[in-house]
């Protein structure tokens, strides 16, 4: 595949998919856990948020997301920056707007994996861990979290994937990810098919090196338990 010189194009926006994905991923996971622990909450204002939260995000397209974040984001700033007598145009960079846009999104659909692993966990577990004397952190730490993460990384893992594939919305914007240096490789040397076929052979590379990812530590979670098990 002859790629005419833009062979680095396509490396470095593939590097850029990478982190946004990543630094999406991690943030996505804080908003998925804070997102379930209010959704499964005692208290009703708690609850509004996150059904809300779900609801709303859920509903609307990861583009329009994405754009309205970006764009939004300028007003939103400017108008708190005035507070303090500061009156330069601000504006978010497309990566920070794209790792916010994809956050909240990844979040919204986290949440409810999340929310339906900490519901399988029996309630007696956590009875029998204060019985013993656990303080609620030690109680979450070492019998929630364990048993929230086998059962919700397959979930999670099925996230990632589509996560992986929706950095591409953030070309929109401007950010120079791999959609985006394809696009360029395709202006300039007018072969869509040679350089699209090549961005998804690009793709397609990082899914498979994220599923063997995924399955070890699915392995890895599920270590012992099978066998306790039987």
């Amino acid at each position: 595949m002859d790629l005419q010189g833009f062979g680095h194009l396509l490396i470095s926006g593939a590097w850029i998919t990478v982190q946004l994905a990543i630094c999406s991923l991690v943030i996505g996971l804080v908003f998925g856990v804070l997102g379930a622990s209010a959704k499964l909450s005692k208290y009703k204002v708690a609850n509004a948020i996150g059904n809300g939260y779900t609801l709303f995000i859920r509903g609307m397209p990861e583009l329009l997301l994405v754009l309205t974040i970006y764009f939004g984001s300028s007003a939103v700033l400017m108008a708190i920056a005035s507070l303090f007598g500061y009156d330069e145009y601000i504006e978010l960079s497309p990566f920070v707007a794209g790792v916010i846009a994809l956050s909240i999104a990844f979040g919204a659909y986290a949440t409810e994996v999340f929310r339906s692993a900490l519901q399988e966990i029996p309630k007696g577990q956590k009875e029998a861990a204060i019985a013993l004397g656990m303080t609620s952190f030690q109680t979450f730490r070492r019998i929630t979290l364990p048993q929230v993460w086998r059962l919700a990384l397959p979930g999670l893992g099925n996230l990632f994937l589509v996560l992986l594939k929706d950095t591409a919305l953030v070309s929109v914007i401007g950010l120079n990810e791999l959609m985006r240096q394809t696009t360029v490789a395709v202006g300039n040397t007018k072969e869509p098919f040679t350089f699209y076929l090549a961005a998804a052979v690009v793709y397609l590379l990082m899914t498979s090196i994220s599923m063997i990812g995924l399955h070890y530590l699915e392995r890895k979670a599920n270590r012992g338990y099978k066998g306790a098990r039987a």
